[in-house]
């Protein structure tokens, strides 16, 4: 089976390369195909950052960066856009770009096998951030650096140099040059898409006639899962499915009951939408992986995979989120947490792609909170995970709902819990009770991240804890959602 030419655009120049196989990653492309070795392998799974490149996207009339991790980003999925690597960040006559100046001046390297890996991170919010005439704050370099893993500098100095790249001299991206040979590689002849083996269809309606002419393609968005197959499962796949460039699963729409999020939308731009209406989803949102994960990842892709520890489910369970279903048969709707029927198994048929996340708004007496507890802070898989949206009415529970992680072979609703509580009185006694209904609901496994007993007592825990943040006796703070800081 062909494989299609990839044509981007690096240095400035447009790139064309052929015969490059449909599980081939950008990583392996970059270091054994064009000897860009400046950027590392590390873990291999997108879990320390050490692969980490900028990918350039026209977004209107200007260049979107986005950091991301080479080791599982396929090759195929940077057609058409623009690439930097830690290789092309200093000047033509060897001047240091301002992120690599202020990393030299705050000693932020000792074994510099990470460093390019933070060099890309801060490029990406370089770019999108100073490059744009905004200011860098402390905050902003810590969520940008949230998916690159240090084991010897110590976060401080490279926080530092993330604050200092802004007063150096102002580097420019020539992105008028840049964004002329993006509008040049749209109109590029890919020749006959349905013969290749990675197959990019640019409209729903292609979508579903490859899906079901199709349906042993291996579908993939972000890559986010996909890629560990390839690299830690060694699976290669003859035909690929990218959704990435369908134009009606990238868009996100609103009218006046709910949030429409295309499935092809990244995490990063999901989450923002979703923060939209519910500002207090935003430390929930930063402990979903690591900025570059997000930038790869899709909702709809998080969705589907279907894992019981994917954090933004008991989400959109809780909220009462829909899914739209389509092929060329049509569409359906269903609420998400019917979509699953076991560990990794869903009801879409062989030729059915999941297009659309229906989320409704937020009502005025809503009191939503959403908590991950893990090992790690940040870039770190869940224990559980536990989302509730409770609504009172004179002191008495008018609605509620619950969306668990990490208990089940599926994410799951707690439908029990959700019975006992509602029309009862909003007491101590009310959730204590409600606590033991919760822990009894579910029969978590042990593994590598928790025991089945931790699991159910952090559940009735959790639980507790709504009730005194409901009450105005807690704050909630990122630190407090880690294993160390829950309440006994």
């Amino acid at each position: 089976m062909p494989h299609p030419d990839l044509h981007f655009v690096h240095r400035g120049e447009v790139v064309s390369l052929k015969q490059v196989p449909p599980t081939r990653t950008l990583l392996q492309l970059l270091r054994d195909d064009l000897g860009l070795t400046a950027t590392k392998e590390g873990c291999n799974e997108g879990d320390c950052g050490a692969c980490t490149v900028v990918l350039g996207e026209k977004r209107g009339d200007h260049l979107h960066y986005s950091a991301v991790n080479s080791c599982i980003r396929l090759a195929h999925s940077i057609h058409g856009l623009a690439l930097w690597t830690a290789q092309d960040l200093a000047a033509a006559d060897g001047r240091p770009h301002p992120v690599q100046q202020a990393l030299l001046q705050n000693h932020a390297s000792q074994c510099g096998f990470c460093t390019p890996g933070f060099a890309m991170s801060l490029f990406g919010l370089y770019q999108n951030q100073v490059g744009q005439g905004h200011s860098v704050s402390r905050e902003d370099a810590k969520e940008a650096l949230s998916g690159n893993l240090c084991r010897c500098t110590g976060y401080r100095p490279i926080l530092d140099a993330a604050q200092q790249m802004q007063v150096l001299p102002l580097a420019v991206v020539d992105e008028i040059e840049i964004l002329s040979k993006l509008e040049l590689l749209t109109h590029t002849d890919k020749g006959l898409e349905a013969n290749f083996s990675y197959k990019t269809p640019g409209t729903l309606a292609e979508l579903l006639h490859l899906r079901a002419t199709c349906p042993q393609a291996q579908i993939v968005a972000g890559c986010t899962d996909v890629g560990l197959w390839v690299n830690k499962l060694h699976k290669d796949f003859a035909q690929v499915l990218d959704v990435t460039r369908v134009a009606e699963l990238r868009q996100i729409t609103s009218d006046e009951t709910r949030l429409s999020i295309g499935a092809a939308v990244t995490l990063t731009d999901a989450f923002a939408a979703l923060e939209g209406t519910r500002p207090a989803l935003h430390a929930f949102a930063m402990r979903f992986a690591g900025a570059p994960v997000r930038n790869s990842g899709t909702l709809g892709g998080n969705v589907a995979n279907g894992s019981p520890i994917g954090d933004s489910m008991p989400l959109l369970i809780a909220l009462h989120a829909r899914v739209v279903l389509a092929s060329v048969r049509g569409t359906r709707e269903l609420a998400l947490e019917s979509l699953y029927t076991g560990y990794r198994q869903n009801v879409m048929a062989a030729d059915e792609v999941l297009t659309q996340i229906l989320v409704p708004h937020p009502q005025a007496s809503e009191f939503l909170r959403v908590y991950k507890v893990s090992k790690r802070l940040e870039d770190d898989i869940s224990a559980v995970c536990l989302a509730v949206r409770l609504q009172l009415k004179d002191g008495f529970v008018a609605q509620i709902s619950i969306g668990v992680g990490g208990v089940a072979a599926t994410p799951v609703r707690a439908r029990q819990t959700e019975a006992a509580l509602t029309g009862q009185p909003w007491t101590p006694a009310t959730v204590e009770a409600a606590m033991s209904m919760l822990r009894a609901e579910f029969q978590p496994i042990s593994d590598m991240r928790a025991s089945s007993d931790y699991r159910r007592l952090v559940l009735g825990n959790l639980l507790q804890r709504l009730w005194r943040e409901s009450q105005g006796e807690l704050e909630v703070t990122l630190d407090a959602l880690t294993m160390e800081g829950l309440p006994a």
